[in-house]
């Protein structure tokens, strides 16, 4: 059981782990008018680097599509290192499951941003995200998989 006594959250350092640019139909595609499917799917990950102190990912995957050819795909790992400590179970999983997402998000964000003006095409602004329903989606999801499993 956590201490509650004195709770801490800090950001030690926030990076990118992995980063990827392709663009597989250029200068072809330059050609084309712009009118791209843009998918963005996204994941996180967590890792306990000592006690108290974990390790982030949020790993992003975008897709811009025009008609049926790829005119970019961006994988970005953007991570952080936190300090969580003195909270409570089911505080410290949404802390890392939400709070640390939403932080990491803006970052990764400005590298696709960035990624895809460099490439040559328009600008691409990602969406806000809220994390508080994608882990309330995860908890409920990991509450019907044990209904599942006990039945």
């Amino acid at each position: 059981m956590a201490e509650q006594s004195n709770p801490n959250f800090a950001i030690q350092r926030i990076y990118i782990k992995d980063i990827s640019f392709e663009s597989p139909e250029t200068p072809k595609i330059f050609k084309e008018e712009w009118a791209p499917e843009v998918s963005l799917d996204l994941q996180t990950k967590t890792q306990v680097l000592e006690s108290g102190v974990h390790e982030v990912i949020l790993d992003l995957r975008a897709t811009a599509k025009q008609k049926d050819k790829v005119a970019f795909l961006i994988e970005v790992q953007q991570a952080g290192i936190f300090t969580v400590q003195g909270f409570e179970e089911d505080q410290q999983k949404q802390i890392l499951g939400s709070m640390c997402p939403s932080i990491l998000y803006p970052f990764a964000r400005e590298v696709i941003a960035s990624l895809v003006m460099n490439g040559g095409f328009p600008p691409l602004l990602l969406a806000p995200v809220n994390f508080d329903a994608i882990y309330a989606q995860h908890l409920k999801h990991e509450a019907e998989q044990k209904v599942k499993e006990n039945a």
